[in-house]
């Protein structure tokens, strides 16, 4: 795959076409709600396209395509079409409280209900997991384009691509602030959803054209892999349903890891209401609505856009696995090597490992593949010729090797259903090894660690899709990986925006400078995303570490699990109860941040059970309820808490919005059922 002059053309003129629109949309930001909230005045289409174009990101785009090339499926959508139901209840049920208050942030909010301690701690908890976040999609940007760039022959490292893209989008964001980010969103919003829908229609074309072996899921429960071809009279659609219909089930097993259908009962809603209802970077474009009744229809309108975007991204990270399972499994050699070494140095008895030193193509094709390859070269220049030819092969360069250590009582295990099948010699050997490893570490009293392996790098689904799969000589390589990049910096650009409020109004002006003028809050809140820029392009290499996880969606949705259950918790038992006191809120907040890290901590200690983390929030969730719903019955306030109106903005609700949201939650309800179990067995 190549990427030409044309393709190079239609790129740039994109990523110039944003800045320039963003900026000139922007010019009169002289006071702080013409910088962090558009001057309260964006319609009704613009609040809908912003909404999307910030959350359909790299954590989608690439981390939602590669949960969709496992074993996970469409069962990944959920976060999708949950979000569509949610958005419904938002506009009408959260928006009206959050508009009358007249508040620029979701921290203040607290301060409107209970007191500022509670304001302050969200508002430094959240400061904290916005770092994970900006650090996360800039690195699944990042991934993004590494991949793509390999596939051309070219070598962009990942912290080259987290440096472009982490200035294009502190650029229009410092200059702009939120009015930049909303027009800037509006053209990478819909050339968005065009350019995955533009891969879509060429995955499925490819699928139906390809004479090579396809990969399948056979087993959702058992993750296990085979391979199948088809004659050439098939069809794209008939290919993909007998290869995909057991991944196309929207409820997994209760004891999946990444999305049990317990899930679905109550632990995703909490991820979700967070997310559309109380998260600042999202919640912000809301915020900034012209009346009531066009944040309403906005958001009505994103919810209906919601119902979309797994077709568009879910579905083709599907293909992307049975078109390149193989390519995903060499991607995820290099992820491996580091392991393999390391249980070799622990276990030198093992007959499975062996290094070679730079091995020729002759003995790499010619390797036992019951056995793993360590081969060794004095550099990353020579490692391409190997990846291909033999899974078991596996490159490091000498000096990683010698730093790698064994370590005294580690279990290697794995994450991916996959693996097992496609490394089953490993799989036998390790269940005797880490049997007598946990067992010595009993006797020894001593704690053990883990290291993972990977069958398959899925969060590359989608560069492979890029790279593999659009026309070359058309300009659609370009357009695409335009749009993509374009919604990398919306949602970047987005949380930038967030932070930089969440830091300026919450505490710099709370806190240090309560006095601080127009002019300096506009100043500091544009340091701010430089700053925060900064740092995202520097944790971005970091999150490439399998040790972390071999999804960075599962690091994104897992790591707001510190917050996301008591922030939901303090918000709706606020609203509710109005005699709910003021320490019930500072109280809610902290129960979740202890409950959540230690129930984390003891499982991956191994002293208590390893709780998925969506089952973990629910846990959460409620607990956080019931201690505020104890200190209410102990000390409730003399007085219901009355929410008065501080705000100018017209309160006038949208009928209109009201039956289309209606309609959006019927249709979601639909699709469940004929995504279910029993809508596939027709």
């Amino acid at each position: 795959m190549g990427f030409n002059a044309l393709d190079i053309a239609v790129f740039v003129g994109f990523v110039v076409a944003v800045i320039s629109i963003g900026l000139l949309k922007s010019r009169r930001e002289k006071t702080s709600e013409d910088y962090f909230l558009a001057g309260r005045g964006l319609k009704w289409w613009l609040i809908g396209f912003s909404l999307i174009a910030a959350n359909i990101s790299s954590e989608q785009l690439v981390g939602m395509s590669g949960n969709a090339a496992s074993h996970v499926g469409l069962a990944i959508a959920s976060y999708e079409w949950m979000a569509a139901i949610t958005l419904v209840v938002v506009a009408f049920a959260f928006l009206p409280y959050f508009l009358r208050a007249g508040i620029y942030t979701m921290p203040e909010f607290l301060e409107y209900r209970y007191n500022a301690t509670a304001r302050t701690i969200m508002a430094v908890a959240t400061l904290f997991i916005y770092m994970l976040l900006l650090g996360s999609v800039t690195y699944s940007g990042a991934l993004t384009v590494n991949t793509m760039a390999a596939k051309m022959g070219h070598n962009v490292s990942i912290p080259a691509a987290a440096l472009v893209i982490g200035i294009i989008a502190m650029v229009y964001v410092a200059a702009g602030g939120l009015k930049a980010c909303a027009w800037a969103d509006l053209i990478q919003g819909s050339a968005l959803i065009i350019g995955s829908a533009v891969v879509m229609i060429f995955a499925f074309k490819k699928l139906g054209s390809t004479t090579e072996e396809l990969a399948f899921v056979e087993n959702v429960a058992s993750g296990a892999v085979k391979f199948k071809s088809f004659p050439e009279t098939s069809g794209a659609m008939d290919r993909f349903w007998e290869l995909n219909r057991v991944r196309m089930n929207m409820f997994l097993p209760k004891d999946d890891k990444t999305l049990p259908w317990t899930a679905l009962l109550l632990g995703l809603w909490i991820p979700n209401f967070y997310y559309w209802g109380l998260n600042q970077y999202i919640t912000q474009r809301t915020l900034a609505s012209e009346s009531l009744a066009e944040g309403q229809k906005g958001i009505v309108f994103s919810a209906f856009m919601k119902i979309l975007i797994p077709f568009v991204v879910v579905i083709p990270g599907i293909i992307a696995f049975n078109l390149f399972a193989k390519d995903m499994q060499n991607q995820g050699a290099v992820d491996n090597a580091a392991v393999i070494a390391k249980y070799m140095k622990a276990n030198p008895e093992t007959k499975l490992v062996e290094v070679a030193q730079a091995p020729g193509d002759e003995a790499v094709a010619a390797w036992d593949e019951g056995r793993f390859m360590l081969a060794v070269y004095p550099d990353d220049d020579s490692l391409d010729a190997v990846k291909a030819q033999n899974p078991f092969v596996l490159p490091l360069t000498q000096e990683k090797l010698d730093e790698i250590e064994a370590g005294d009582f580690v279990v290697f295990e794995s994450d991916d259903k996959a693996w097992k099948t496609v490394f089953p010699a490993l799989a036998i050997e390790l269940e005797t090894y880490n049997a007598s490893v946990t067992e010595a570490a009993e006797a020894a009293k001593a704690s053990v660690t883990s290291e993972k392996f990977i069958a398959y790098k899925y969060d590359t689904a989608l560069g492979q899709l890029l790279s593999g799969v659009l026309p070359q000589n058309t300009g659609l390589v370009g357009f695409v990986l335009a749009a993509l990049l374009g919604a990398i910096v919306s949602s970047l650009a987005a949380m930038l925006n967030a932070a930089s409020t969440i830091f300026t109004m919450d505490i710099y002006k709370k806190y240090i400078s309560p006095e601080a003028g127009q002019k300096a809050m506009v100043l500091l809140g544009r340091v701010c995303v430089v700053a925060f820029s900064a740092i995202a392009i520097f944790l971005a290499p970091q999150l490439g570490n399998p040790k972390i996880s071999n999804s960075i969606f599962t690091i994104i949705q897992e790591g707001q699990g510190l917050i996301s259950p008591g922030i939901l918790a303090v918000f709706v038992f606020g609203l509710l109860v109005r005699k709910a006191p003021p320490i019930a809120g500072v109280v809610g907040l902290l129960t979740n941040i202890v409950s959540y890290g230690g129930m984390y901590l003891l499982g991956r200690a191994k002293i208590g059970p390893e709780i998925q983390f969506l089952n973990r929030m629910a846990i959460c969730f409620a607990l956080c309820l019931v201690v505020m719903g104890i200190i209410t019955m102990m000390k409730p306030l003399a007085k219901p808490v009355e929410f008065k109106t501080q705000s100018s903005v017209n309160l006038t609700g949208s009928k209109g919005a009201k039956l289309a949201g209606i309609v959006v939650v019927v249709i979601t309800l639909i699709l469940y059922v004929l995504f279910s179990p029993i809508g596939l067995a027709k």
